[in-house]
């Protein structure tokens, strides 16, 4: 049986720092448990770290990777067993850095399509002290970037809600343009998707990483700069304050 992802239930979830858990599987250096609050790497946002405790001591969590069997990497000399009981906890610091981040991400890359006439987000890497976001087709001046950052920075400061809902392809394209969510990217097989919505659909997207509540949250963004990607593709890097 897969690993239940904990932080997948809501958004309240994602401010969940502890959590019960049973070992299901082990391997040398990792161990699998039948459920977790650890974030996987994935969907561009890096893992969470942290320990687990159980009656052996604590084991410190370096890395979290995989779908389905969540991976939580500890070490050769870990000495869990399966059918151990754990207590998990997550770095918060981390964690709420990249809920951040990653809710920021979706931000801007609403902004960029709404004011660029559709221009996509075609990658992006969430880490706790800079992020960045790829975007395609366009070639960004310095007054362009500093409308989109400008635009951004007014709509965090309306506060609007974040929110975490289920909904089919279907539901989702009867709202926003497949090309905005990146439909073409997600296997058909997905039937129901874990969708953030900022605001009453200011942006919507099937996303399973970690977010913030509210956009005030987000704090301050700042630009750190800009980098050809490729034909028409342009990489933008910021942090928050």
């Amino acid at each position: 049986m897969a690993t239940e992802l904990l932080y997948m239930e809501s958004i309240a979830a994602c401010y969940d720092s502890e959590f019960s858990a049973t070992v299901t599987a082990i391997a040398e250096d990792n161990v699998v448990l039948d459920r977790t609050l650890f974030y996987p790497l994935g969907g561009g946002q890096n893992w969470d770290v942290g320990h687990l405790d159980s009656d052996i001591g604590k084991t410190t969590v370096t890395e979290v990777r995989g779908r389905g069997d969540v991976n939580h990497f500890v070490g050769e000399d870990h000495g869990l067993q399966i059918g151990d009981e754990v207590q998990g906890t997550i770095d918060w610091q981390r964690r709420y850095a990249h809920m951040r981040m990653h809710t920021a991400q979706h931000l801007v890359s609403g902004v960029v399509y709404e004011m660029f006439h559709g221009t996509r987000t075609v990658g992006n890497q969430i880490h706790a002290d800079r992020s960045r976001i790829d975007f395609h087709p366009i070639k960004f001046d310095a007054e362009m970037l500093e409308r989109v950052f400008t635009s951004a920075q007014e709509i965090i400061e309306s506060e609007l809600p974040v929110t975490c809902s289920t909904m089919t392809r279907d539901e989702v394209n009867q709202i926003m343009p497949p090309e905005r969510t990146n439909m073409d990217l997600l296997p058909i097989s997905v039937k129901q998707l874990r969708v953030i919505t900022i605001g009453e659909n200011f942006d919507l997207c099937p996303c399973a990483g970690t977010h913030v509540a509210n956009l005030s949250e987000i704090g301050e963004l700042e630009l750190l700069g800009k980098k050809n990607k490729g034909s028409m593709v342009q990489r933008i890097s910021y942090t928050l304050k």
